[in-house]
C-alpha cells in the first residue's frame, strides 16, 4: 500500500500521463500496448489513470515500446497540458437521485480528468417531472440552455432560460432546476469553485 506522502510524491510526475501521451501519439490501443508490452489493457488503464504506479521492471517495459527511457517519465520541469478526449459511447447516463422518479440526467463530460478545476455535464431535465429538493455546494455554477425551457430556481426566484440563453450564478446559495415546456430540455452544466473570493 503507497503511503499518502509517496502518493502525492508519484503523482507529481505524471507517469499515467505521460505513458498516455506516448500512446495516444503513436495511435495504439490499450489492448495494442498490452501486446506488445506483455500487460494486461485493465492494468495499463490503471496506470494510465493514476490509480495503479508500475514498478520500475513494468515501466521499462512500456518505455521500450515507445522506444524512450526511463528519464522520460521522471523528467522534472516538463509543463505539459491535459487533453482528455470523452467519447460519447463511454459516457454514463445518471439520474439526479438514486431510486424513485428522477427529475434530471446527467452525463460527466470531463470524468477521466482526476484533478479538474472545473467539472462540465451534459444534463437532460425531464417533463412533468417532480421538482428535486434544493441542494447547494461552494463555488459558482454555468449554465447554456441548448433545447427546451428550463427554470433555474435560486434565491426564492425562478429564472427561465430558453434555448441558447445561460445564466451564472454562486451555487453556493440553495437552487433547483425544473423543466418548465412539455419537451425535454437539454443544457450544458459547468460547475467551478469561484477563484475570486
Amino acid at each position: 500500500m503507497v503511503s499518502e506522502t509517496l502518493n502525492d510524491r508519484l503523482s507529481a510526475y505524471r507517469i499515467g500521463q505521460k505513458i498516455r501521451d506516448l500512446r495516444t501519439t503513436k495511435g495504439l490501443g490499450l489492448i495494442q500496448l498490452g501486446e506488445h508490452s506483455g500487460l494486461s489493457a485493465g492494468m495499463l488503464s490503471k496506470i494510465e489513470r493514476g490509480q495503479h504506479f508500475p514498478t520500475l521492471p513494468t515501466l521499462m517495459r512500456i518505455a521500450m515500446v515507445f522506444g524512450v527511457g526511463l528519464e522520460h517519465f521522471f523528467a522534472e520541469g516538463e509543463d505539459v497540458p491535459i487533453v482528455e478526449i470523452v467519447r460519447r459511447k463511454d459516457r454514463l447516463r445518471l439520474p439526479n437521485v438514486p431510486d424513485g422518479s428522477p427529475s434530471f440526467f446527467f452525463e460527466s463530460l470531463d470524468f477521466p480528468v482526476t484533478e479538474r478545476r472545473i467539472e462540465a455535464y451534459l444534463a437532460q431535465f425531464l417533463a412533468s417531472a417532480p421538482i428535486p429538493a434544493p441542494h447547494c455546494h461552494s463555488g459558482v455554477e454555468v449554465i447554456y440552455v441548448m433545447s427546451g425551457t428550463l427554470g433555474l430556481n435560486i434565491h426564492g426566484k425562478t429564472h427561465r432560460l430558453e434555448a441558447g440563453d445561460s445564466m451564472y450564478f454562486e451555487s453556493d446559495f440553495e437552487h433547483s432546476y425544473t423543466c418548465l415546456g412539455n419537451e425535454p430540455c437539454e443544457a450544458i452544466v459547468v460547475v467551478g469553485a469561484d477563484l475570486i473570493r
